[in-house]
C-alpha cells in the first residue's frame, strides 16, 4: 500500500504531466480561462486517461507482447484513446450540452493529448503492474486536473492585475506556468 501511495503522489506532484513533463500545454493554456471549463476538461481528460490505461495495459501484455507486435504499441494506444474520446464526446453531448459546447475543439484535442499517450506508455516503460498502472494514471489525472484548476484561478487574478503591455495575453500565462513549474519542482525531494 505504501508503494501505491508513492506512485500516486509521484505522478500527481513530483512528475506532474503538465508542470514537470511539459505535456498537454495546449489544453492547459486553452481551457484554463475559467474554473468551470478547466474542471470539465480536467475531468473528461482524467476519465479518458484512466480508462485508456485500463484498456491499453492488458492489450499490450496479453496481445501485442505475446504476438511480438510491441512495435505497434503507439499506434494501438492512439486508436484506443481516440475511441475512448468518442465515447466521452457522445456522453457529454447527451448529458452536459453546455459543457460540450464550451469545450469546442478542445474536446476533440483530447484524442491527440500527448499526456494521455505518455501516461499509457510510461506504465509500460516503468514496468508497473496493472494496479500500479491504474494508480499512476489516477495520480497523473489528478495532477493534470489540479494544474488546470490552479492555472484557471491564476488567470482570474491576472484579469484584474496591472500587467505591463508587453506581457499581456499569452506571455504572462507562460510566465505564470513557469513559476508554477518551479514551485512543483520543489516536490522533487518529497519521496525517496
Amino acid at each position: 500500500m505504501n508503494e501505491l501511495f508513492k506512485i500516486f503522489i509521484s505522478a500527481m506532484l513530483i512528475d506532474n504531466v503538465v508542470l514537470i513533463q511539459f505535456l498537454a500545454l495546449c489544453p492547459f493554456i486553452g481551457m484554463s480561462t475559467d474554473v468551470s471549463k478547466a474542471t470539465g476538461m480536467g475531468i473528461a481528460t482524467s476519465f479518458v486517461m484512466v480508462l485508456a490505461t485500463a484498456v491499453t495495459y492488458p492489450l499490450y501484455h496479453f496481445v501485442l507482447e505475446p504476438l511480438g507486435l510491441t512495435f505497434l504499441q503507439t499506434l494501438t494506444f492512439i486508436l484506443v484513446i481516440a475511441s475512448l474520446v468518442q465515447l466521452v464526446e457522445f456522453y457529454l453531448k447527451k448529458s452536459a450540452p453546455a459543457l460540450y459546447s464550451s469545450m469546442g475543439v478542445y474536446l476533440a484535442l483530447i484524442t491527440t493529448n500527448c499526456a494521455i499517450l505518455a501516461v499509457t506508455l510510461n506504465c509500460i516503460s516503468k514496468q508497473y503492474s496493472f494496479v500500479e498502472s491504474i494508480v499512476y494514471a489516477v495520480g497523473s489525472a489528478c495532477g493534470f486536473l489540479m494544474a488546470l484548476v490552479l492555472m484557471s484561478g491564476i488567470r482570474e487574478r491576472i484579469k484584474i492585475a496591472p500587467i505591463p503591455s508587453f506581457l499581456k495575453g499569452t506571455p504572462i500565462l507562460f510566465v505564470a506556468a513557469s513559476l508554477m513549474s518551479l514551485a512543483f519542482g520543489g516536490f522533487a525531494g518529497l519521496i525517496k
